[in-house]
């Protein structure tokens, strides 16, 4: 009991930051709120802060928000931009404030899918092949550049490919497209959200997710979903997605999977908690599609889950979280 009053008291008085002004504004809500529940519970001084970074109704910066109320240490539960690519964690590290989970460069690479595929590329792992596709030349009004862009995919990706905004989370933007007839009308919607867009090789086959706590790769979570992938839907809304854990592999060959992730993740320079997603195609290559280093922390978020097939309560997942900001501080 003395030692988890010591470690209590490394935190101090915790701010669970939420909300942001990201498109996964409703989804970090819910994240805080399970966070700061579980904090609450095991009796550490916290208490909820949603950060505006944009839609500031009274005028205040994201640093007079911050230091508008007393704290030591930050539980970061912003998802997407402002909140997951290292501007608040910049913030806080110009403030002097430790905060759970990657530092600000990390950050800003695991939001950048481009960045990261070109990173792990670089390093040798496995990583669908993809072409980069810029909005502006999309809404122009050269629609002979427009056809070019479309016969490049198509020369040099083989359908289906999956469009995604180079900077969203939660699937936000994303279309499966089968032929291409339907790609400019994804390129379009992904263009929606960001000024880059991949458009990346469909991998069939099956997917999996791999989360980290504190330098341990936990135990692998297999999806399935009979939608056309594992969209913004199925991930928070539907409950028709079935979640695998323990994910049916061989020990052996999670264990080689799982030491994939931990390379995947590493390679950004991320540290203390996050998640890696792949895809095993029908010859059992692995395949990263991508990063999350503030993953969801909803019901029907994967890294709890994961957690708990591994004896880790959600109470507990949780403060190991926040001890993320005084281990790797």
């Amino acid at each position: 009991m003395n030692n988890h009053a010591d470690i209590y008291n490394a935190f101090g008085r915790v701010a669970v930051l939420m909300g942001g002004d990201s498109a996964e504004r409703d989804v970090s809500l819910k994240s805080g709120a399970a966070a700061l529940g579980a904090l609450k519970r095991k009796g550490i001084d916290a208490f909820g802060l949603d950060l505006r970074f944009n839609q500031i109704d009274d005028g205040l910066s994201i640093c007079q928000q911050l230091s508008a109320e007393e704290f030591n240490t930050a539980f970061i539960a912003l998802h997407g931009r402002g909140g997951e690519d290292g501007i608040i964690q910049g913030v806080l590290e110009a403030l002097d404030i430790p905060y759970s989970g990657c530092k600000v460069a990390a950050s800003a690479i695991g939001m950048d899918k481009l960045r990261t595929k070109l990173l792990w590329a670089g390093a040798g792992l496995p990583t669908p092949a993809f072409e980069l596709i810029k909005a502006s030349d999309l809404l122009g009004d050269d629609k002979g550049l427009i056809d070019l862009l479309i016969q490049r995919v198509a020369v040099s990706l083989s359908f289906p490919v999956m469009v995604k905004p180079a900077h969203e989370g939660s699937s936000i933007g994303m279309s499966k497209v089968l032929g291409q007839d339907s790609l400019l009308e994804a390129l379009l919607t992904a263009a929606k959200y960001d000024k880059e867009i991949l458009v990346e090789q469909w991998i069939v086959g099956k997917e999996y997710t791999g989360a980290v706590l504190a330098g341990n790769a936990l135990p692998l979570i297999r999806l399935e979903t009979p939608r056309e992938f594992y969209d913004y839907q199925a991930k928070y809304v539907s409950d028709d997605t079935d979640y695998h854990c323990p994910c049916g592999l061989e020990k052996k060959q999670e264990s080689q999977y799982q030491l994939l992730v931990m390379d995947a993740f590493e390679r950004i320079g991320a540290e203390g908690w996050g998640r890696v997603d792949f895809m095993c195609d029908e010859q059992g290559q692995p395949w990263l599609i991508e990063i999350n280093t503030v993953p969801g922390l909803t019901d029907h978020s994967l890294v709890p889950m994961a957690a708990r097939n591994d004896g880790i309560e959600f109470d507990d997942l949780i403060v190991q979280i926040l001890n993320t900001a005084v281990s790797y501080g």
